[in-house]
């Protein structure tokens, strides 16, 4: 099988010093997140030249790394010495992928987890620190069967949430006090499970795409918040399917599709998306509108254009434009998918969770607020004004709506048609998608009805 070693992660089939292609991805993978990227958007570029199952080996590799850096670490710090700390960042991360090879990934055979990091940190740091990493690995490996968990040996019940579960302490404390230590572990697990893959179907009907599948070969089962969603059960390279070539679905959490039913727009209006980039809500609102998705990025007005183009969503118009002051005659529907801090998504986004800072959640609130005040401008007497985020923060949240309604009177929350949603996503007249409750990625939403 074609570059069966990078998957596997052995190395006999390599030259000696040689290190797999999706290792040095990975490693420079991580040294963009440590600049800024994300991780979707470092992943993408450096796994280009990858195949697909070369990819998801890939992918395992560094969103385990993530979701269980905090573990890693309480192991890893007990066997440097002097701490992780001292060493330098690069070689703390080329560290991590090393020692999550051996702890996490069965497939990869001790040797070659060892000698490929290595190799890795000599390219990356000289020969020395391939010293230090074949020393601390190797005594890693011995003991890896008498590995005590870090977490029993915590401090508090927090300091055990964050060693279990790899999230920052700071985060872990605010959801604790939010919902209760038991229901904050739910949500902190939940976060830590692999985001299922969702098809929805597009110019086809539900049947239709089943069946392809079938002929695909491609195992699916039902969604029970969506019934015309599928959720793939196997691993697969959806671009290169044939329904995927001729437009017949687009991938999108059940959570997102949620919105665009809670939203129930009134059918057959022109719906504006303010913040569409990506775009799904954009496409699953072009079943029975005409959609205006605007995005102030050119870049990512630019890859929606490719989405829409593949579905050939003609009632689809891309727009740049900034959605704090939209250049907009006032229409009757609007959709707000504000910026967030994307704390419903850490399943999607395992590096959001490291980067994330408690005043982040501040800023975002002001941005939002900006935003609100653009898009309202855009709703013309009697239309209908849908802000969501896929933040589970209230101060992004209900806050928002309570706020925005104290500085506008002639605006009202209203609820959504009966039965546009199942009734275990309401909450009072909100829409409130929780990781740990239905299974999804987390949303919220609320209609606001400009009465003048």
């Amino acid at each position: 099988m074609k570059n069966d070693e990078a998957r596997g992660g052995t190395s006999t089939a390599l030259p000696e010093g040689k290190v797999t292609e999706s290792r040095v991805a990975a490693a420079e993978i991580l040294a963009d997140l440590r600049r800024g990227e994300l991780v979707d958007a470092a992943m993408q570029r450096h796994s280009i030249r990858l195949d697909w199952r070369d990819r998801r080996w890939l992918q395992e590799l560094i969103y385990g790394t993530l979701r269980n850096r905090e573990r890693i670490d309480a192991v890893l710090a007990t066997r440097v010495r002097g701490g992780l700390a001292r060493l330098d960042a690069d070689l703390r991360d080329t560290l991590r992928l090393g020692a999550y090879q051996l702890l996490y990934m069965g497939s990869v055979p001790s040797y070659a987890a060892i000698a490929q990091t290595v190799e890795l940190a000599k390219a990356r740091h000289g020969i020395g620190a391939g010293g230090l990493v074949n020393a601390v690995l190797r005594r890693l490996d011995r003991e890896r069967d008498s590995l005590e968990d870090p977490a029993a040996t915590a401090v508090d019940s927090i300091e055990r949430l964050v060693l279990t579960y790899s999230h920052p302490r700071w985060l872990v404390m605010r959801w604790v006090e939010r919902w209760g230590e038991a229901v904050a572990e739910q949500l902190l697990a939940a976060n830590n499970r692999e985001a299922a893959v969702y098809l929805r179907p597009f110019g086809v009907e539900l049947a239709e795409l089943q069946k392809l599948l079938d002929e695909s070969e491609i195992h699916y089962v039902g969604c029970e918040l969506v019934p015309d969603s599928l959720r793939l059960s196997s691993s697969v390279n959806l671009t290169e399917l044939g329904a995927f070539k001729q437009g017949f679905f687009f991938v999108q959490d059940p959570a997102a599709t949620l919105v665009t039913r809670y939203a129930s727009f009134e059918p057959g209006s022109l719906v504006v998306d303010v913040c569409a980039a990506p775009g799904g809500k954009s496409l699953e609102l072009a079943r029975s509108h005409v959609v205006i998705a605007a995005d102030r990025s050119q870049s990512r007005i630019r890859r929606l254009a490719e989405n829409v183009g593949r579905l050939r969503a003609s009632n689809v118009e891309l727009v740049v434009m900034d959605a704090g002051s939209p250049a907009l005659r006032p229409v009757t529907s609007v959709l707000l998918d504000a910026p967030c801090t994307g704390t419903g998504t850490f399943r999607r986004h395992p590096d959001a969770r490291w980067r994330l800072k408690p005043a982040d959640i501040a800023v975002s609130s002001a941005v939002q607020r900006n935003l609100l005040e653009g898009a309202a401008a855009a709703v013309a007497p009697g239309g209908l004004l849908v802000y969501s985020t896929c933040s589970l923060e209230p101060e992004e949240n209900e806050a928002q709506v309570e706020w925005f309604l104290g500085e506008h009177d002639g605006w009202v929350l209203e609820p959504p048609p009966k039965g546009a949603v199942p009734e275990d996503v309401l909450d009072g007249l909100y829409l409130r998608v929780l990781p740990h409750v239905h299974g999804v990625d987390g949303a919220f939403a609320a209609r606001l009805r400009r009465r003048r």
